[in-house]
């Protein structure tokens, strides 16, 4: 490599998000100049915010020197895939470790969409204030400088695991009940927010028992205009009744009130009879992008679909993958199957893994996702919504008002699974762990310091924080209370995924 290294910084494509984080990526900036610098090495920047994939195609496109996309919030994949893909100068995602916008959900996220594309890159992170001080960081950036790609080992993971044999058959009476009949995902609009990693497509899904069916979101719009009120006044007194909290007009947010709440159960309602009318097993639902100045957020919907507990409900959850990410959708799916199959409650929640830190010699991820977590997560009662509250989304991202679906999730042993696309074929990943308590103080100091009004949870992944930043494949994860993990890794293997196991 030459000594000189282009900086640029992926962009969320909304301006205020850029904004917010402008103070973060500057010292990010600096410290990541510093450090190159240290190595004998001369950073330069790319001017702005890449915001858009033209303005990656048009600055990164003439760039020729080895580069370094600097993560400190949420970036959408193609500002940065668009401008590189189909080259190989050396590139590396450089992350801050914090949860506040956060980087490093940016780079996991982009680092999957390069994946996705066949772009070689690397991954660097530090949680440290002076990012030279942390040595292992500079040992990684300093490999980077001198070979052009940071190599990490997988200790943690493994490509089987042993199955008993009522895991074995329960997961084949499973398998075999997909072939029956496929599963069939309802996609509502594409995926969000630039997740290229996010949409594998009929071919890619085919050979492993899914099919996929695409309805535009403007369907809501169309079919919550037949949504009778009456319906909605059910809807509204079944939620209330079975204990969601409403914080209507709190922290002077006026605009979110009873009305408002009323618009997401239109929504929700008008979703549940698409489902019924295409006999969809589960939904992929694009969220806030496109119809973000029209509708409220969809997070109480999504909430309510991956509840047991809801309005003109059948006793089962509708598993809901928000952003339309079918890399959560296919293991909800199947861990919903398997968790009926072994008489454990269905419900699979959709988080982000946002954040983490030790606590009580352990390391905690906080997975952290305003979408698709159902009530079961904060109550462990199948026939209420007891512990859900719903906040305000916030205003500077979503201008029509609508509330959250959130709680504190409880503890208890957990199964997780994601599948992706590595090297062209379908992956999964499955995992074993547990959600802890915290303490009281340290719960808020954690949930406060990202997004307080999105649902809450603090996991042990069976994984160590390296392992994840170096090789996990997306920024979000699904869930399961309960023991599936045998199962789910041989319902996966008899579906023709490639298996990855951690933990």
């Amino acid at each position: 490599m030459g000594s000189k290294v282009a900086l640029f910084w992926p962009g969320d494509g909304r301006p205020l998000p850029n904004e917010l984080a402008r103070p973060s990526i500057e010292e990010a900036t600096s410290q990541l100049e510093r450090a190159l610098r240290k190595l004998g090495r001369t950073p330069y920047r790319i001017d702005g915010f890449l915001t858009r994939p033209h303005e990656s195609i048009e600055k990164l496109g003439p760039v020729r020197d080895p580069m370094i996309g600097v993560c400190v919030h949420w970036i959408y994949g193609p500002n940065t895939v668009e401008g590189v893909v189909g080259r190989d100068e050396p590139l590396l995602l450089a992350s801050n470790f914090s949860g506040q916008w956060p980087g490093l959900v940016g780079l996991l996220n982009t680092s999957a969409c390069l994946e996705m594309v066949g772009r070689s890159h690397s991954r660097a992170w530090t949680d440290a204030t002076d990012w030279s001080s942390d040595s292992v960081f500079m040992e990684r950036l300093e490999e980077w400088c001198t070979t052009g790609r940071i190599r990490y080992p997988e200790p943690d993971a493994r490509l089987h695991a042993a199955i008993s044999k009522p895991a074995s058959s329960l997961a084949r009476d499973v398998a075999d009940a997909v072939r029956r009949r496929r599963i069939l995902v309802m996609m509502l609009g594409d995926t969000s927010m630039g997740m290229i990693n996010g949409y594998f497509g009929p071919r890619m899904i085919a050979p492993h028992g899914f099919s996929e069916h695409k309805i535009d979101q403007a369907w809501i719009i169309e079919r919550g205009r037949g949504i009778t009120e009456r319906r909605i006044d059910e809807a509204l007194a079944f939620v209330r009744e079975r204990g969601v909290t409403f914080h209507w007009r709190e922290g002077g947010n006026d605009d979110f009130d009873e009305r408002a709440t009323r618009e997401q159960l239109r929504d929700y309602l008008a979703v549940v009879d698409l489902v019924r009318e295409y006999k969809a097993d589960c939904v992929g639902w694009q969220y806030q992008l496109g119809l973000i100045g029209l509708r409220p957020p969809s997070d109480f919907a999504e909430g309510l679909l991956n509840s047991t507990c809801r309005p003109e409900g059948d006793g089962d959850t509708i598993v809901c993958s928000t952003e339309a990410d079918q890399g959560n959708a296919i293991p909800m799916e199947l861990l919903k199957r398997l968790l009926r199959a072994k008489g454990l409650h269905q419900g699979v929640m959709f988080h982000d893994v946002r954040w983490g830190a030790e606590h009580d010699g352990r390391f905690l991820w906080v997975l952290l996702n305003s979408g698709s977590c159902g009530a079961y997560a904060f109550n462990h009662d199948a026939d209420t919504l007891r512990g859900v509250h719903s906040y305000r989304q916030a205003k500077a991202y979503f201008p029509v008002p609508g509330g959250t679906f959130t709680g504190e999730s409880l503890p208890g042993a957990i199964t997780w699974a994601r599948a992706y696309v590595r090297r062209g074929e379908l992956w999964m990943d499955v995992g074993h762990g547990e959600v802890v308590g915290l303490p009281p103080a340290v719960r808020d100091a954690w949930w406060g310091g990202t997004n307080r009004e999105w649902p809450f949870m603090a996991a042990d992944l069976g994984m160590s924080r390296d392992a994840l930043m170096a090789h996990y494949l997306s920024n979000h994860v699904a869930v399961a209370y309960g023991d599936v993990f045998e199962e789910m890794v041989a319902l996966s293997q008899e579906l023709g995924f490639r298996v990855r196991v951690w933990g």
